[in-house]
């Protein structure tokens, strides 16, 4: 699947959840939930990797957990790009494949 597919798949899911419980996305939301996701990410690694306690989870559900919160982290980044009208994939090449070329 291309980033562009994805994008817009993330959209209307993003945008039918909003719909459904009645609010408004904005910018500050889509920073705010990104913050919140990032939140869950730690907490989730945290307990992974033992520097917290686990709630009663055994380690196939620490790690579901963790692969579960990188993904809402990465859908809400690709949902904050598109909200500011980001190319996302053109601001990875411009940050970080400019390196390529430089590290050879």
């Amino acid at each position: 699947m291309e980033i562009e597919e994805l994008v817009e798949r993330v959209e209307g899911v993003s945008a039918r959840y909003a719909e459904s419980l009645g609010f408004e996305r904005h910018g500050e939301w889509f920073l705010l939930k990104l913050q919140e996701e990032v939140g869950e990410l730690t907490q989730a690694f945290l307990m992974r990797q033992g520097l917290a306690r686990p709630k009663g989870r055994d380690r196939a559900e620490l790690d579901a957990d963790f692969r579960a919160e990188l993904a809402d982290v990465f859908c809400q980044s690709l949902l904050l790009a598109r909200h500011h009208g980001i190319d996302l994939p053109a601001a990875v090449a411009e940050k970080w494949l400019v390196w390529e070329a430089k590290q050879r």
